[in-house]
């Protein structure tokens, strides 16, 4: 098999992280009118509210009480072509703001924190990714959604974890050879799934490469009854331990129809406020990021994710600005790869909305 590391790969520029937003607190009250009033300033400017599973418990409640939604990246870009409101606010990371105004280039796309971004996108510079891509053109270019529109550009397939597997079976198949970005967890557990031919770009995510097998064998001893639900961005280690392995929609799926009581997840704990939705008698267990070799610069929760709040939303609203801004040139490249995904969707029967993304 191919190299997992190429040379040119191994000396990456390190992720700066920052550290995690700490918003001021607000009584019931004081949070309920900030909340009316982002509404009536949503209605105002003809504007519907999106935000990721991995976002505040308060904005996710907000987007669906004000007629938005809560979904995974693709799904919120997907919601906001099929809704007649002119301005999409995505609350989530920047790419995420970027594939919703690429799918939806007429409408005013904004974020409360153009700075929220996503150490997968940060760790694929475009420039560096498409020099890769032309030393390697025998392959097809298949880049997960977590990266920014000048990769997805340079791509012949844009993947989410929920599709991965179908989209780079359907290319082995056909004899292809994948030249993968930017997770590289991801891209091993795609490669040992489909058993394709595979050449892998060096990233990965801060929060899921911080999962650690041995405390998480540990935490498993003291649950023997739990279900260990993991993202496919982390460590094979961790995947090896796995009851299910998918993506956001899939392991919020899986808390709901799984018979077990309680359920280690293995992903950002932003997920766990919809999975109490959807089961509120079940008990919700946080994979460890404890152990040897442990940083915990994220403990399990993206600090660019807590970079969305109501106090800032509220601020964007009042002011109008952080909109999305994408060379026409870049977008009309970028679409296609994008398209190509919700064409194979369509007609392989793969209902995006239940596969889910990031």
């Amino acid at each position: 098999m191919n190299d997992p590391h190429p040379p040119e790969t191994i000396a990456r520029r390190p992720i700066a992280v920052p550290p995690h937003p700490v918003w001021p607190s607000l009584s019931a009250p004081e949070k309920g009118a900030l909340k009316q009033r982002i509404k009536a300033l949503l209605r105002q400017q003809n504007a519907v509210l999106v935000a990721h599973y991995y976002t505040d418990g308060d904005l996710q409640e907000l987007a669906e009480e004000s007629g938005g939604c809560v979904a995974d990246s693709l799904e919120m870009a997907r919601f906001g072509s099929e809704q007649e409101a002119s301005t999409l606010i995505v609350c989530g990371v920047r790419f995420m703001g970027e594939t919703a105004k690429i799918l939806n280039p007429e409408k005013r796309v904004l974020m409360p924190d153009l700075n929220a971004t996503c150490s997968l996108d940060e760790g694929c510079p475009a420039d560096e990714f498409i020099r890769f891509c032309d030393q390697h053109p025998e392959h097809t270019v298949v880049v997960y959604a977590n990266t920014s529109a000048q990769v997805k550009a340079r791509s012949d397939w844009v993947v989410t974890s929920g599709i991965a597997l179908s989209i780079v079976r359907h290319l082995a198949q056909r004899g292809e050879k994948i030249l993968w970005a930017p997770d590289r967890h991801l891209g091993h557990y795609v490669q040992s799934v489909t058993g394709a031919e595979m050449l892998f770009w060096d990233g990965s995510c801060v929060v899921h490469e911080e999962f650690k097998s041995v405390a998480l064998e540990r935490v498993r001893r003291l649950h023997p009854e739990a279900a260990v639900l993991v993202h496919p961005e982390s460590p094979r280690e961790v995947i090896a331990q796995a009851d299910v392995v998918g993506s956001t929609t899939a392991l919020i799926n899986a808390v709901t129809r799984m018979e077990n009581k309680e359920f280690i997840v293995a992903t950002d704990g932003g997920i766990f406020h919809k999975m109490r939705q959807m089961a509120p008698h079940k008990r919700l267990i946080e994979a460890p990021t404890i152990g040897e070799g442990a940083t915990c610069q994220s403990c399990a929760h993206c600090p660019w994710m807590g970079m969305n709040s109501l106090h800032n939303l509220l601020q964007l609203l009042e002011r109008g600005d952080n909109e999305i801004e994408i060379d026409p040139a870049i977008r009309e490249r970028a679409v296609l790869p994008i398209q190509r995904m919700l064409d194979f969707a369509r007609e392989q029967g793969i209902g995006m909305k239940d596969k889910g993304n990031a």
